[in-house]
């Protein structure tokens, strides 16, 4: 993988990182709390999902 190639996967994986943490923060509480998310954990979540 060249250092462009690594840096646009960087980049990407942000993307969804900061994509993740808004759909996930803007669940309204009930919906969230229904599906065992708490939305202080979003960024949480989202590092788990996008990073592993």
């Amino acid at each position: 993988m060249t250092f462009f190639e690594k840096v646009r996967a960087t980049r990407e994986k942000r993307k969804l990182y900061n994509r993740t943490v808004a759909e996930i923060e803007s669940l309204p509480r009930d919906v969230a709390l229904d599906l065992g998310i708490f939305p202080e954990d979003a960024r949480r979540i989202a590092r788990e999902a996008v990073y592993g």
